[in-house]
């Protein structure tokens, strides 16, 4: 997992964004592999590294075969990432409005 850090040089803030984007339901894994250049599976192992198991199935459950999380299974309609009303996400945590 080290090695995955020091490829992409990814700081804890970045490493923040990447689990806020990943919780995002608009966000597609695309947007992350342009932003920050990990895959898909990469974003998946980062995830699963940063969270407790119980949170990491949850989300697992949550993205896996979403549409919105892959732009090919995505309506054209959609253009946008994220919702106006999503809350922040941040240090793995969910805040308050």
């Amino acid at each position: 997992m080290k090695t995955l850090y020091l490829k992409y040089k990814l700081t804890d803030l970045a490493i923040d964004r990447i689990i806020e984007m990943a919780w995002e339901d608009r966000t597609p894994f695309d947007a992350i592999t342009f932003q920050f250049g990990l895959t898909e599976a990469e974003v998946i192992r980062l995830m699963k590294n940063e969270m407790t198991l119980q949170n990491w199935k949850k989300w697992r459950a949550r993205v896996q075969g979403r549409a919105t999380k892959h732009e090919a299974l995505r309506s054209e309609d959609v253009d946008r990432f994220k919702c106006s009303r999503q809350r922040q996400i941040s240090r793995n945590r969910i805040s308050k409005r």
